[in-house]
């Protein structure tokens, strides 16, 4: 019972993050969704940046602490390692679920593409950022990147294998290709709203925070591999003299 118990739980959790992922798509866009970047309440506009920034700072606190092995070592000792990624996935969805409720519109067109052919160019390459993505999760695990096969596992009592180092495809290019993912859908923006530079000045300098935290555990974690992979391949943006 408490493995179906887990099971259930990591389920809920991923289909938390579906729903949330999907809704981020549309809040970005602009499309489909009932409030998206630049909709809602429009506040003063000191207001708003301080608002705005301690939402996105407050998902960008939860989504580097936690990942932190000295974080997830204390908080194995009250969260079953089985849902500890789930939790993880969870609080991360929930921290994004009051950002887009409370998020502060901030209107004022920053720039805006006036031929047509030009706005859907660039709608196309912010959903091509978003297909990057989630292409890029696949490559290396989906499920296991959002806590399900764990939970899985832990229903027929295994547990997972140990982290080999691989570069499939777009990691062959770039070493951050879910980052660069979310950079280009965030930044490809057919009109560029005050409230939506802010969005994406914000995600991306946290983009290089995170990348800097997160290098520094792969090094730990694979060494020398991970090192001269690092001096092979480009950090966000492909250049022939890496690969070469």
């Amino acid at each position: 019972m408490r493995r179906i118990l887990v099971l259930l739980y990591g389920s809920v959790a991923y289909l938390v993050f579906l729903g949330t992922f999907l809704y981020a798509i549309g809040f970005v866009t602009g499309l489909v969704v009932p409030k998206t970047v630049d909709m809602g309440v429009v506040a003063p506009i000191g207001e708003a940046i301080i608002v705005n920034i301690l939402l996105l700072s407050l998902f960008a606190l939860q989504h580097s602490v936690m990942a932190r092995k000295p974080f997830k070592r204390w908080w194995t000792q009250f969260v079953p390692i089985a849902i500890e990624r789930s939790t993880y996935v969870l609080l991360a969805s929930l921290a994004l679920i009051l950002l887009f409720w409370q998020w502060r519109a901030m209107p004022s067109i920053v720039w805006q593409a006036s031929n047509p052919t030009t706005a859907m160019t660039m709608l196309g390459l912010s959903f091509f950022g978003w297909f990057v993505v989630l292409l890029s999760t696949f490559l290396i695990n989906h499920f296991e990147l959002f806590g399900l096969q764990q939970v899985i596992l832990n229903l027929a009592g295994k547990t997972g294998s140990e982290p080999r180092f691989k570069t499939p495809l777009l990691y062959k290019l770039v070493r951050h290709p879910i980052y660069l993912g979310f950079i280009i859908a965030f930044w490809a923006a057919p009109v560029m709203t005050a409230g939506h530079l802010l969005f994406a000045l914000v995600t991306t300098a946290y983009i290089f925070v995170g990348i800097a935290l997160e290098e520094r555990d792969l090094i730990e974690l694979f060494g020398d591999e991970y090192k001269h992979y690092r001096q092979r391949v480009a950090m966000l943006v492909p250049v022939w003299w890496k690969s070469s």
